[in-house]
């Protein structure tokens, strides 16, 4: 009789830090890009939006998590620099007649730069002072957003053309899917590779003991600093991509509330997680919806009043914040930790060790 294997048997560094450990994660990836390449040929407009926003805010809530959850570094400001990159694209385009396509990446670069800039003041401070700061640049921006008529077009916002490649014009939720299909795997394979190198590893040595991380020669303030770029250029994107799909730019978009949002999905979804990000920004995305769902199906049954249903949207804003106290408390690792519980268990059954 055969005996299954039961553990982990790495033997090399090569193997700790491989993307799939298994060929059954790797196949799994592989059947999931399938589906979601698939998925528009099922869903409706409204599933297709939901999508779409998904795939938008991971790409800016990795680049957060990449900040928090590999560096250590907090930042309350994320939703300003997500609408700088909006911003940004629209601008190239407006102004210069930048292709779209090429202005998403350049509005990227720009809102590194305005990160790197911030950064340099948070490179030396950490804790409370640094969150204060970061909180200080929310609000700098949104000034900044809503008084510089010649970039941003003031509190009137600014138009943003829609993508097109080489004739073909992602107009209306099913095209557009897939430019955001495809700048999602992208910046997610991306991240990935870069937590897998020396910078990487830097980034989880000052997050862990910063001390001990200078101490065998990491340079604290070039990688803080490196870790607002990088940071930043993810929000730059995913802020480039949003104004794109919407058509139009506002600064009402890129509140503080927002910046809280994203802290929330890489909470709920586990800091130091690549792929708890994605799992955390679809839960907050969803959240809300299935609240909706419930409370619209117990008013048609008659288990509800009426004028319960005028409260819904104070409910949707008051369940996203239990939800992320409920995980603080009693998931704090998130939804990945979870995640890989449910495989150790399945991988190590029936023996409890």
């Amino acid at each position: 009789m055969s005996l299954r294997p039961c553990g982990d048997y790495r033997t090399s560094y090569a193997k700790d830090t491989t993307i799939f450990p298994t060929k059954w994660s790797r196949n799994f990836a592989i059947l999931g890009l399938v589906l979601a390449a698939l998925f528009p040929l099922i869903a409706s407009q409204y599933h297709m939006n939901l999508a779409i926003t998904i795939a938008i805010y991971g790409i800016a809530a990795l680049g957060l998590n990449i900040l928090v959850g590999f560096t250590g570094q907090i930042s309350l400001g994320h939703a300003a620099f997500f609408g700088f990159g909006a911003f940004s694209s629209a601008f190239l385009n407006n102004t210069y007649g930048v292709p779209v396509v090429i202005a998403i990446p350049l509005a990227g670069l720009m809102t590194t730069a305005v990160g790197l800039i911030v950064g340099i003041p948070a490179a030396r401070i950490k804790g409370l002072y640094l969150a204060i700061a970061t909180l200080a640049s929310q609000f700098i921006l949104q000034d900044f957003f809503s008084r510089a008529d010649f970039f941003t077009g003031g509190s009137a916002g600014a138009l943003a053309q829609s993508f097109s490649l080489f004739g073909w014009e992602a107009y209306g939720e099913h095209n557009f899917y897939y430019v955001a299909l495809v700048f999602m795997v992208i910046c997610f394979l991306l991240a990935t590779n870069m937590l897998r190198s020396r910078d990487g590893r830097a980034f989880v040595a000052v997050r862990d003991h910063y001390l001990s991380a200078e101490v065998m020669g990491v340079n604290l303030t070039k990688y803080r600093l490196m870790s607002f770029g990088v940071s930043s250029f993810y929000a730059g994107i995913a802020g480039a991509l949003y104004g794109h799909y919407l058509g139009f730019v506002s600064v009402e978009s890129f509140t503080i509330l927002l910046s809280i949002q994203f802290l929330g999905m890489i909470i709920i979804g586990g800091l130091g997680s690549v792929m708890g990000t994605l799992m955390g920004t679809a839960f907050m995305v969803l959240l809300p919806e299935v609240l909706e769902g419930v409370v619209s199906a117990m008013n048609g049954a008659g288990l509800i009043g009426a004028s319960f249903m005028t409260n819904v949207a104070f409910l949707k804003e008051a369940a996203i914040g239990l939800v992320i106290v409920l995980f603080l408390i009693f998931e704090p690792d998130g939804l990945a930790h979870r995640w890989r519980q449910i495989k150790a268990y399945w991988k190590l059954y029936p023996f409890s060790y």
